[in-house]
């Protein structure tokens, strides 16, 4: 059965049973404070933020997204699918971001994608279900996994601040590329979605830098 992240209370169960799988942690989990929960959206809401958000500052994209939402809230994803080309370029998006957005909205329309039955699956099939939408990578499904559905054994091993961060943690030689670190985050099963909140918490204590995707 998939563990859904909901409240507090779910990282602070997570964080328990990762001192216990991986005693590693156990310092970690010690020097950091409050793991946040960073829960959003989901739907087609929750995607479009994630992928209005990628490659901009946080205050583009809070000004794109807002456009977006002003024009196209409560998002019908057949009107989406069917918007102009001067009705996305106005809210902001470049080319690469307007075809993901209607290619969702499609998968959506079709019920090529139903958002709420990935709450039932479990995470590499989610994964796999998002990442077969044309635009959308294994970095922003992971994401919308971990903050929009609440998966609790989501992780995105290619954010590279979950990289560094494993690398000081596990006093490791290197940062560990995407392939690694999914190796490394195996033995964190089921609660690898808990997994990579701890290590973006202390990513932010050790560079004195935000590091999560997710603002709190």
């Amino acid at each position: 059965m998939t563990s859904i992240i909901a409240t507090d209370a779910d990282v602070q169960a997570g964080l328990a049973a990762l001192a216990e799988i991986d005693p590693r942690l156990a310092a970690t989990i010690a020097a950091c404070d409050a793991v946040p929960l960073r829960r959003r959206a989901g739907g087609f809401a929750g995607l479009a933020n994630i992928i209005v958000s990628q490659q901009v500052s946080v205050a583009s994209a809070r000004a794109i997204f807002a456009r977006f939402e002003a024009r196209f809230a409560p998002y019908d994803p057949a009107v989406i699918r069917h918007a102009t080309e001067e009705e996305l370029r106005g809210c902001g998006l470049s080319s690469p971001k307007m075809r993901t957005l209607r290619a969702v909205a499609a998968a959506i329309d079709d019920r090529v994608l139903v958002p709420a039955a990935l709450l039932e699956m479990p995470a590499d099939e989610a994964h796999a279900a998002l990442t077969r939408i044309s635009g959308i990578g294994p970095w922003t499904a992971d994401i919308y996994l971990m903050f929009c559905i609440g998966h609790g054994d989501a992780f995105a091993a290619g954010d590279l601040a979950l990289q560094e961060a494993a690398r000081l943690i596990l006093a490791l030689p290197a940062r560990p590329d995407a392939r690694a670190l999914a190796a490394i985050a195996e033995s964190w099963r089921p609660w690898r979605a808990v997994a990579a909140r701890l290590l973006w918490r202390y990513y932010a204590i050790a560079k004195q830098r935000e590091g999560a995707p997710i603002p709190v």
